[in-house]
């Protein structure tokens, strides 16, 4: 198997985080440019006014939870109007500095049978910046590409109806939730199904490059990650988290997670001592397992499972030996912090529930559901609220970009610019 890693980590592996270009490193795709919601930035403000951090600009957006990714000069994200039947999908192209349309892409997106759009219509999954391309996929399983400058369509395939999906989860569907990720001239997406548990599509043509597997499709989105010298790819599927060959999706471990409903959202979180913490809502839980490197014929080892933490769809942030996140499910929710090689919860607070978050420069911002911002430190006894706006006045599921020192945030009628900088 190939050890090479894919070329847009190669690009930001060599980037220093202390260099002047690391300080406008771009956010290409799902989790930013190493996919773990972390970035390297200029100095950030140690604390905001009472009103926020200032706004660069405001703009009105269309419904859905998709987040922004840029290429420094451009923000990519997409959108849903009109209702549910003959409804639209929009791909839009904003430039960063100001706000406005450079070029949007609609296409008739009626949601699919089954799916109850009682949490929002979508589109859900994130836009993947590869090259002078976008990849894109809405929550009616409509798979594009386009060229990023113009706008102009190069391919697409319908993977609702030309891989016959089944619905994600056991009583309902919320359409098709999974960010896309690049691998070398592929992307890949995990589908679903016997023969069809992912597959990677060919980024000129759209081509089905491979298929494989026989897992259930969960709403997860998958990551790649360095394992002994080796490129290995991880998905959290319906009722496991497994490991396989981005060549070919050969399976390399897996081990099972089985919950309510079969809705395992969170993003592994992978860490360089080889452990790989998940994380679930619906009578899951939280496990932490150490993945064998490569030809040791070893299995995958649980170190521990906890049911104090649940990530219910947000995101997880592993800093040194603690994993941050915001646990809860229907009821209250915490930022918890817990220690990654026992499972110890060092600490949980409330105030900032469902926050999505990234880090940068030491700090998280987060944006809580309420539409709540705040700059958090984070600390092993807890969380220091250092500044805290209320920026939005609706739902906000969707997880912050910054490039640069400017943020970018949205809800599920706006998108807005604000200066981070001290």
């Amino acid at each position: 198997m190939s050890s090479k890693l894919p070329v847009l980590a190669v690009v930001y592996v060599l980037l220093s985080p202390n260099s002047a270009t690391a300080q406008t490193i771009p956010w290409p795709q799902w989790g930013g440019p190493y996919r773990n919601f972390k970035v390297a930035s200029p100095p950030l403000a140690e604390s905001w006014p009472e009103a926020g951090p200032r706004t660069l600009w405001s703009r009105p957006l269309g419904d859905g939870y998709s987040a922004i990714v840029s290429d420094g000069s451009v923000l990519y994200t997409m959108y849903r109007k009109g209702g549910e039947e003959g409804a639209e999908e929009t791909v839009i192209a904003v430039e960063a500095a100001t706000g406005k349309t450079k070029w949007e892409h609609s296409y008739t997106a009626p949601l699919p049978s089954k799916m109850n759009p009682g949490h929002g219509p979508g589109p859900h999954a994130t836009p993947l910046i590869a090259g002078g391309r976008l990849f894109t996929i809405g929550a009616s399983g409509k798979l594009r590409a386009f060229d990023k400058q113009t706008g102009q369509a190069l391919w697409a395939r319908d993977v609702y109806n030309e891989f016959g999906l089944k619905r994600v989860g056991m009583k309902t569907d919320r359409g098709f939730s999974s960010s896309p990720l690049a691998y070398k001239e592929t992307v890949i997406l995990p589908l679903g199904g016997p023969g069809q548990a992912v597959a990677a599509f060919d980024q000129e043509d759209g081509g089905v490059v491979w298929k494989n597997q026989d897992f259930e499709l969960s709403p997860s989105s998958p990551v790649l990650i360095e394992n002994g010298g080796e490129t290995q790819l991880v998905c959290f599927l319906a009722t496991e988290v497994v490991g396989l060959d981005p060549e070919s999706g050969e399976l390399l471990w897996s081990y099972g997670h089985e919950i309510d409903y079969q809705i395992n959202a969170l993003t592994p979180v992978w860490g360089d001592d080889g452990l790989l913490f998940i994380s679930t809502a619906y009578n899951g839980g939280s496990q932490m397992l150490r993945i064998p490197k490569p030809g040791t014929n070893k299995p995958v080892e649980q170190l521990w499972f906890t049911n104090r933490m649940k990530i219910h769809f947000g995101i997880a942030i592993r800093l040194g030996g603690i994993v941050y996140g915001s646990s809860g499910d229907f009821g209250p929710a915490f930022l918890t912090a817990i220690r990654a090689e026992t499972g110890e919860i060092l600490a949980r607070q409330r105030g900032l529930a469902k926050a999505q978050m990234i880090f940068a420069d030491g700090k998280f911002v987060m944006m809580a559901e309420d539409g709540t911002l705040a700059l958090v430190r984070p600390k092993e006894t807890g969380f220091e609220i250092l500044s805290r706006a209320q920026v939005f006045d609706s739902r906000s599921w969707t997880v912050p970009t910054l490039v640069g020192t400017t943020l970018y945030v949205r809800d599920r009628s706006s998108m807005m610019a604000l200066d981070l900088s001290p």
